[in-house]
């Protein structure tokens, strides 16, 4: 260590290991911040999607699993949530907000063990009544994560430098946790779509990805070398370092410096929602004191130097932290056996409380980029020369001249599910249907999650959507243009408010009264 930078003493049981005062802060902190990230979207976007008169409102799903499972009480053991015990647009906005004021006590540097099992408790509410809005795998890796920093932190103490010495334990199951992150991606790539193997996913990758960033054209657009490289880089990351994670001292720093850098890039090139500052979490835990106070302020090193020098092992902490780890290896059994399975599922939980699960992403790439586009008319009557005015998503792309923006870590929900739909049909996302009945009269809740409504005035008397094609324009054209698209058909015919057959699926759905 340089002359200038004030060494931590050794405060846990081994007096020669690293030591990890400063990885549990930053750790808290960067979790402190996903948790507000993740709870500022529920904040926005609950009541319009899952609330009383949202897409898909949660009342009707929990009255269906209630019935499934014969009563509310079995239905909580299997779906743990605090809206079994209360349900309503205020107590969505309730937990949210709360859960946005516990993120920002612990991102400011207050944390204790109580706090960090409150985030996970009031996430996995939500979580478990999201239905397919929270249906992706960084929920449950959420879960995990968060689960594991309830025992990074003392009991009461959440001060940012408390006496408790960081439990060593816990790092070495984040690393198992990035380990299985990283490795499940790797081998269900291999295992999947063709494009991996012959390095040729990335040509398409950029471009077909839920929802593109500026950068993402940048990259699409990169010689075939480049992407090839891309692959092969993609491989060594996800299949060779994180076996490093495991490995003493500069090997560990090594693996956490390509897993970090790894994930700065898939930032830098696509909007996948919290994803990627998610599972910088975990390899946070290959850095340990001797490396960050190279890095961070010299005052945050000193204060975490005093810490260490007055530092009160628990007996307590150390016996539950190995209790943790028992149960985190049992747990791990059928992930485990999922990871070296022939029939690899990626994302996937094994039991109610979602603490071990198996990941993975991009098993498969899409050749084409599909869009569905909403448009809609004030015409009473349909004609050749009916004007149709388009919807703006705020993340998928309509307008050809529009820049994709920069939305992540924030996640716009509707437009990944629109993603999804438009390789599918109506029957396999009905609520679309729900969505049109919104569009149609204007309701304010829903249109909170588009950019902007072109029937400000009064709703538009028909709604159709149309899909399309849509590909990359190249930089520098005379149009100025970032997409160029072809129309590929109609994905749902023209409805209007008094449609028979709308408001005869709308109701057996129970989203309207058809009485």
């Amino acid at each position: 260590m340089s002359p200038d930078v004030p060494e931590i003493p050794q405060a846990t049981a081994t007096k020669t290991g690293p030591t990890y005062w400063l990885t549990r802060f930053v750790i808290l902190r960067w979790l402190g911040f996903v948790y507000l990230i993740a709870f500022l979207v529920a904040v926005n976007q609950l009541v319009p999607l899952i609330g009383e008169h949202g897409l898909t409102p949660a009342r009707l799903y929990t009255e269906r699993v209630a019935a499934h499972f014969g009563s509310h009480g079995t239905a909580f053991l299997q779906l743990p949530s605090l809206f079994w015990f209360g349900l309503s647009d205020g107590s969505m906005l309730f937990v949210s907000w709360l859960g946005v004021a516990l993120s920002l006590a612990v991102l400011l540097g207050y944390a204790n063990s109580i706090i960090m099992f409150l985030l996970w408790a009031l996430s996995m509410s939500i979580i478990n009544v999201g239905q397919d809005w929270y249906g992706y795998g960084w929920e449950m890796q959420l879960l995990e994560t968060g689960f594991l920093a309830i025992f990074l932190c003392p009991l009461l103490d959440g001060r940012p430098f408390s006496r408790r010495p960081p439990p060593i334990v816990v790092f070495w199951l984040y690393r198992w946790l990035i380990f299985r992150i990283m490795i499940g991606a790797g081998l269900i790539k291999l295992r999947g779509d063709p494009c991996w193997r012959d390095l040729t996913c990335l040509y398409y990758h950029y471009e077909t990805q839920p929802i593109p960033n500026p950068f993402s054209r940048f990259c699409h657009f990169q010689p075939h070398w480049f992407q090839k490289f891309g692959v092969l880089w993609n491989f060594f990351v996800e299949l060779v370092a994180p076996w490093f994670a495991f490995a003493p001292g500069v090997w560990r720093h090594v693996a956490g410096f390509f897993l970090f850098t790894f994930q700065l890039f898939l930032i830098f090139s696509g909007n996948l929602s919290f994803l990627n500052w998610l599972t910088i979490v975990p390899i946070l835990a290959c850095f340990d004191d001797s490396l960050l106070a190279r890095i961070l302020p010299k005052s945050l090193v000193e204060r975490a130097r005093r810490a260490a020098a007055e530092a009160r092992p628990s007996v307590t902490q150390d016996w539950v932290c190995i209790g943790l780890a028992v149960v985190i290896g049992l747990l791990s059994l059928q992930p485990v056996a999922n990871l070296i399975s022939p029939t690899q599922v990626m994302n996937t939980s094994f039991n109610r409380l979602q603490l071990v699960n198996t990941y993975g992403a991009f098993g498969s790439v899409g050749r084409e980029r599909l869009d569905i586009v909403f448009e809609g008319t004030d015409d009473a009557t349909l004609t050749e020369n009916t004007k149709w005015r388009e919807y703006q998503f705020k993340g998928q792309p309509v307008s050809l001249t529009r820049r994709p923006p920069f939305v992540a870590p924030y996640q716009l929900r509707l437009d990944w599910q629109m993603w999804f739909a438009a390789m599918a049909t109506p029957d396999d996302y009905p609520w679309t249907l729900n969505f049109v009945w919104k569009l149609l009269h204007n309701d304010e809740t829903t249109l909170s999650l588009l950019a902007s409504n072109p029937f400000a005035q009064k709703p538009p008397h028909y709604i159709r959507a149309v899909l399309y094609h849509y590909e990359f324009a190249r930089p520098g054209n005379p149009e100025g243009a970032w997409w160029k698209r072809t129309r590929l058909g109609t994905w749902l015919p023209a409805l209007s408010a008094d449609d028979p057959r709308l408001r005869s699926i709308l109701a057996s759905y129970g989203w309207i009264n058809n009485s």
